[in-house]
């Protein structure tokens, strides 16, 4: 299981966009990445190309870039502080996320 998943909000910790709040768009696992909606922003410079029919005219295009998942920590929903994360089992043998700060349950 994961500690932190697509949907998530976190905040960032170190880097240029540090304090920053966002939701995870996307979780890249084989390289411990994240996708933060609103978090290191880039710009890339597209030069102008024919697709198919139609003329792309030149633009530049900015888009969220991933950020290593050791520089996010996910924000607990029910306390809204930044918070480490636990795992537990359930009475049901279901294993679940917890807040370490409040101990409330994060799934």
């Amino acid at each position: 299981m994961q500690r932190i998943k697509s949907g998530d909000q976190v905040e960032v910790i170190a880097g240029k966009d540090l304090g920053e709040r966002g939701k995870v768009v996307s979780v890249i696992n084989k390289k411990d990445r994240v996708v933060v909606e609103g978090v290191n922003r880039l710009k890339k410079h597209e030069r102008a190309r024919q697709a198919g029919n139609r003329q792309v005219p030149a633009q530049i295009v900015e888009f969220d870039s991933p950020i290593h998942l050791s520089n996010v920590m996910l924000v607990c929903p029910s306390c809204d502080e930044r918070t480490r994360v636990g795992f537990r089992y359930l009475d049901d043998g279901t294993k679940t996320r917890f807040c370490k700060k409040c101990d409330s349950d994060v799934d």
